[in-house]
């Protein structure tokens, strides 16, 4: 579970109860911001809006995407590139086919697909041409996901505001009472405020979330694209490392030398 997610929602809500229940009313103030017509308007119109934008299977996946933006994504790209160096060796001291083999044990699909099409003799560019339309595709279905949550984040508050018209529009019917007009006001603001809470507190936090996520998923699936067509390419396995290690951050890079040192080491005695 991604505790930063987990943490930031209930912070939010956490911090708004607070604002609320600081005043003279304390948390009986609450109540005041409870409306369940306001909450249907405002909640109910943002999502019938995105049904209207997406097919029924896409806005179920949609949904679904909260779950991915709390689960937390294990992605460790200095991992991926020390298997594609041990792929690398392999290559070189027995050839392309002896990687049929290792493939197996491969648990990633985008890198085993990778590899297999290497030891099937496929061009470099052909190669190159099917792994990045499959990181192609990979992107859009990413992008149907987070885009729900962007669309979502643009409705609530455009459904917001109208909740408030019509609230508005009923206080002038009735403009007869002016001690009514405060109350029906403050009503009327109701849904403004739920929208701006379904938008900035939950749409557009996992919407940013799992546009990262992609980000990092992709970065991933560059880095197996180079390494497996600098291996295809017979590269020296240094300089394959050494190219790939320019997906890492300077951080990275120095804890991945560390990390490689005493293994470099070991095989140098070995040699």
């Amino acid at each position: 579970m991604d505790l930063a997610t987990l943490i930031g929602i209930i912070m939010c809500l956490g911090f708004t109860i607070f604002g609320i229940a600081s005043g003279d009313k304390g948390f009986a103030a609450l109540m005041d911001f409870v409306d369940p017509g306001s909450f249907f308007i405002t909640i109910g119109g943002a999502f019938g809006a995105c049904l209207t934008m997406n097919k029924l299977p896409d806005f179920i996946k949609g949904l679904k995407g909260i779950t991915l933006a709390i689960k937390e994504k294990k992605v460790d790209h200095a991992e991926t590139i020390r298997k594609i160096i041990e792929l690398s060796n392999l290559a070189r001291k027995e050839g392309l086919l002896a990687l049929e083999e290792a493939a197996e044990g491969l648990d990633d699909a985008f890198l085993k697909k990778g590899v297999l099409l290497i030891v099937d003799g496929t061009e470099p560019d052909l190669v190159r041409a099917i792994l990045e339309t499959e990181l192609s595709n990979l992107e859009t279905r990413h992008k149907k996901v987070y885009g729900f949550w962007e669309n979502l984040a643009g409705m609530g508050p455009a459904w917001g505001m109208i909740g408030t018209l019509i609230g508005l529009i009923n206080m002038l019917q009735n403009m007869n009472d002016p001690s009514s007009i405060g109350p029906a006001m403050a009503l009327a603001l109701i849904t403004t405020l739920y929208g701006s809470l379904l938008a900035n507190w939950i749409a557009t936090p996992v919407a940013i979330k799992l546009r990262a996520n992609n980000s990092i998923e992709v970065t991933l699936k560059e880095v197996m694209i180079e390494g497996l067509l600098s291996i295809q390419a017979g590269e020296n396995p240094r300089v394959i490392e050494e190219k790939l290690k320019s997906f890492l951050s300077p951080d990275d890079r120095v804890k991945f030398d560390g990390n490689n040192n005493g293994e470099g080491n070991e095989q140098a005695g070995e040699v």
